[in-house]
């Protein structure tokens, strides 16, 4: 059920009937109409912007029909009243029955409620946190995977069918890197001292790995030169730090659904797969790209190279895809990936990347635009830092990573549930600080307690009614304007999941359940004014007031099973 939509409908058949009887012309466009919550409750319960939409190709005044229309509407049971507003705003106030239906259909429902079919069962692929296998994760990729997986459950929410992807990034020279680094931790476990050269990974983690490599190979890789123990080591390593970056995933409540090699990609013809489907579209040539804008280096030179012609899809000018000794660039393999992900059959891609990767979005929006010849959209997020407080000063940090703090380091401080609510308060392309102590108040200025604490009540309610033994039921009764408030703010929640599924944007379903918990709150304060308002009480113990607040409990379930926070039922 969706409520907004229901009206919508109910508007549409009205302006229908308007153009059928003459009163409006015919012909009109009514794709543009919506209907919406008004931005002052006061002015009612919906507000429909069809009149000043229309206005102009039906040659008339906004008020004009927005007077047809509310005329039109008042036949109808669920409208009590129909008001026009400004230059042709038509709010719009509903009848009680609608709001007690409403809430007897989210009890009816379930968990069901909200879920949309907007998605048409579309297959989405939403690669995040990809982090190179080079140590734990820090807590960048922390907000990166929260959002990421979020972003999955909302999309599943709403009717996608959503592919978990992870990219392992492990055909580079860092892993090379890391093969040295971890070498060094060998030869300490072989009782050497380490020579943690700059450029290598200085941090304590690696020394599990040097120890695990003597239990392997014994002393055998001592003494012997690169080329023989940098391939094992280089796979070993490799190997262990994503054992690493899988548990700290599983600690944070992240499961992927499949993880992808960038290594798979060469020496196996899919690179120049990709490069080929470019070739054969003409978007392939050599040719020497403009100097740099702004202060050319002295050592900069023209030099004829293979580029992709990434400009006539949007780019700001075309990328190269091989060195000059021959070599892919890391543009090659990414294009040969994504080209992957466009021969699996999606419909569309979600990348979710750092915020410094923002000069790789148009490149990488071309290719796939090129690859699937305009057919499937790839829409890249970045993910802002995070600044970490605590004790009123910057968090420092972890000794054990060497040079950041690492998602364990967060998590085993506030938990997992807290850190994914409050990686979520701000959009994903805003910077967000994370207070250590602040996140952990229990307060109205904290939004995950303050939403959890809502969950909580209601359990309690309804542990006393069961004690009580008061029979449930799903009929509810809405008498004062603070149940009513919450009333509405229920039917807003499919209206909300579908918004933010399409503009790929879960932090919308966190800043939802804490205004529907702070209008749950008021309500529950008000019983201290009114204590026939009160769910339970001694001479007003009725299943209908414990309707509304069961619905508000299925709600933010649901709402906080997308954020992937477990909703609890007694606070401690």
């Amino acid at each position: 059920m969706n409520l907004f939509s229901d009206i919508r409908d109910l508007v549409l058949d009205r302006l229908d009937a308007l153009v059928q009887g003459g009163a409006l012309p015919a012909g009109l466009d009514l794709s543009a109409v919506t209907v919406e919550p008004p931005r002052d409750p006061a002015h009612g319960d919906m507000a429909t912007n069809a009149a000043m939409v229309l206005a102009k190709p039906a040659g008339m005044k906004p008020r004009d029909i927005a007077a047809l229309l509310a005329e039109a509407l008042a036949g109808d049971a669920r409208i009590a009243g129909a008001e026009v507003a400004g230059p042709g705003f038509l709010n719009l106030r509903l009848a009680p029955d609608v709001w007690a239906a409403l809430v007897s259909a989210v009890l009816a429902r379930g968990e069901g409620y909200g879920r949309s079919e907007m998605g048409q069962g579309r297959r989405v692929n939403v690669e995040y946190v990809s982090a190179n296998p080079t140590g734990p994760l820090h807590v960048g990729h922390t907000r990166g995977a929260v959002f990421g997986d979020a972003l999955a459950s909302l999309l599943a929410y709403a009717g996608h069918e959503v592919t978990r992807e992870y990219y392992i990034n492990d055909g580079g020279a860092q892993v090379d890197v890391l093969a040295r680094s971890a070498f060094e931790r060998y030869r300490e476990a072989c009782g050497r001292a380490p020579e943690i050269a700059e450029g290598l990974y200085p941090g304590d983690y690696l020394v599990p790995v040097g120890e695990a490599l003597k239990k392997e190979y014994g002393e055998s890789l001592l003494d012997t030169g690169e080329d023989h123990w940098l391939p094992p080591v280089r796979e070993f390593a490799t190997r262990r730090m994503m054992d690493l970056i899988r548990a700290d995933l599983a600690l944070l409540g992240v499961e992927m659904d499949h993880f992808f090699s960038e290594k798979s990609l060469y020496g196996t013809g899919l690179i120049e797969a990709a490069i080929d489907d470019l070739d054969g579209k003409g978007l392939i040539y050599r040719g020497t790209l403009e100097p740099p804008k702004g202060k050319v280096p002295e050592d900069w030179e023209p030099r004829e190279q293979t580029l992709f012609r990434s400009t006539e899809y949007g780019d700001d000018v075309d990328r190269p895809i091989r060195k000059s000794d021959g070599g892919w660039t890391y543009f090659a393999p990414d294009i040969a990936y994504h080209y992957d992900k466009v021969r699996r059959g999606y419909d569309a891609l979600i990348d979710v990347f750092g915020a410094d990767h923002g000069g790789y979005v148009k490149r990488m929006k071309a290719a796939v635009a090129a690859l699937s010849e305009n057919r499937v959209p790839l829409d890249i997020k970045l993910t802002q830092l995070v600044r970490l407080f605590k004790d009123g000063a910057p968090f420092k940090m972890s000794k054990r990573a060497g040079n950041f703090v690492t998602l364990r380091d967060v998590v085993e401080q506030v938990g997992p549930d807290v850190t994914r609510f409050v990686m979520l308060t701000r959009k994903n392309d805003a910077p967000l600080d994370f207070d250590f102590d602040k996140v952990l108040e229990q307060s109205r200025e904290n939004p995950v307690f303050y939403v959890q604490y809502a969950h909580a009540r209601i359990c309690s309610v309804l542990r006393k009614a069961e004690g009580q033994g008061l029979a449930l039921t799903d009929v509810p009764a809405l008498e004062d304007e603070a149940e009513l408030a919450v009333a509405r703010k229920l039917a807003e929640w499919p209206r909300l999941v579908e918004i933010a599924a399409r503009t790929h944007e879960p932090h919308r379903v966190a800043f939802y359940l804490y205004e529907l918990a702070s209008d749950f709150h008021s309500l529950w304060n008000r019983g201290n004014e009114k204590p026939e308002l009160r769910f339970l009480h001694d001479s007003n113990a009725s299943a209908e007031k414990i309707a509304l607040p069961r619905a508000v409990a299925v709600v933010i379930s649901a709402g906080l099973g997308i954020l992937g926070v477990t909703p609890v039922r007694e606070m401690r």
